[in-house]
């Protein structure tokens, strides 16, 4: 978050040393068919996409995307991020409070409960912290198992979990991911090319126990540029090549400016940034969209890009409670001007003809 009156013109991220931008692509370590388009067009905008899988889920997500997982990976582009590694002692610690803190709010009181074990959706122990707490991991499984959010492993390397709670889990290891991925040197950007999981990530953090002191803001989606499912991986390649800058400059911006409205309280000086930023961010928008026009030379559908954050700043005189301050210490977030809270970007494929 950064400040309307601060003097610099440029963007937090432009004063920061270059770094690898990595998509951490979520909520599923392997992609549906549409899902898949939504990832071949994060390749001009970031340096790589990584994906959260479990060692005995290998392979399934070069089955389930041939076509692109596979060349990927190969090409160095995909990063396999294995959470029996990845989710360290911290992440474990962190996942078990914030989950622990949503039972006991209760954000899961109101669930229907699955009628039969085919109602549960299997989780790998490993992104529960398994491998890095075992006491803590086993606590949050039962602590489910109790309220009849979980049942016992079948296969000893996975729990069945109900549907909302695994999102949760996910959702809140997409907000975890930057911290790890820092103490491996690469900026971990959560990207999720569903509307339903923003949805989610606004539900973790706008429960009714802290909705009055924190708000989400989500910036609709410009249509920045071609979906690049139908090209060839080389031009696609070729064009990150040549006009990738301007592409990351245009996701450095969006991170920016959902960062700008976090840190405003007012309902009418957010207004005033949302219209002076759009205004900026249409501009860039348009500018990669006459640029992908020329490269291409051919109408498609188009791919829009948007993001969402979390507005949890301090009020003047106010005190924030206690519940909103530990998710918010949980989740990093520190009210200084120069730093990310709760974030997500959202690639999403138009599937209409365009010019």
């Amino acid at each position: 978050m950064i400040s309307c009156e601060a003097p610099y013109s440029g963007t937090y991220d432009d004063m920061m040393p270059e770094q690898r931008t990595v998509a951490y692509w979520y909520p599923e370590p392997y992609w549906s068919e549409h899902e898949a388009s939504a990832v071949k067009n994060l390749l001009p905008f970031f340096d790589e996409v990584a994906i959260l899988l479990p060692d005995y889920m290998l392979g399934r997500h070069r089955d389930a995307n041939p076509w692109l997982a596979g060349p990927l990976e190969d090409l160095g582009l995909l990063r396999i991020l294995e959470p029996g590694v990845f989710v360290d002692q911290e992440m474990t610690t962190r996942l078990h409070a914030i989950m622990s803190g949503l039972v006991d709010s209760g954000a899961f009181n109101d669930l229907d409960v699955p009628s039969g074990p085919y109602g549960y959706h299997e989780l790998s122990r490993t992104r529960l912290g398994w491998n890095a707490d075992l006491a803590l991991s086993t606590e949050l499984i039962e602590m489910l198992q109790d309220r009849q959010l979980a049942l016992p492993s079948a296969d000893g390397v996975s729990v069945p979990l109900h549907p909302a709670v695994r999102t949760a889990v996910l959702v809140v290891l997409s907000q975890l991911a930057p911290a790890a991925g820092r103490l491996q040197g690469v900026d971990l950007l959560p990207v999720t090319g569903s509307r339903d999981r923003v949805r989610d990530l606004v539900n973790v953090l706008g429960l009714p126990s802290i909705s009055t002191a924190g708000q989400v803001v989500a910036m609709d989606a410009e249509v920045v540029g071609l979906d690049l499912q139908s090209a060839p991986l080389d031009e696609v390649l070729d064009f990150r090549e040549h006009h990738g800058d301007a592409c990351r400059r245009y996701i450095r911006q969006v991170r920016q400016f959902v960062r700008t409205l976090s840190s405003i309280d007012s309902d009418d000086e957010r207004t005033e940034a949302i219209l002076d930023r759009q205004a900026d961010l249409a501009d860039l928008a348009a500018d990669l969209r006459r640029t992908a026009r020329t490269y291409w030379k051919r109408p498609v559908a188009r791919v829009a890009v948007g993001g969402v954050g979390a507005v949890l700043s301090l009020a003047s005189g106010s005190v924030l409670p206690a519940a909103l301050g530990s998710l918010a210490a949980l989740l990093e977030w520190d009210p200084r001007p120069d730093t990310a809270g709760p974030f997500s970007y959202l690639f999403e494929v138009h599937r209409f003809l365009g010019t």
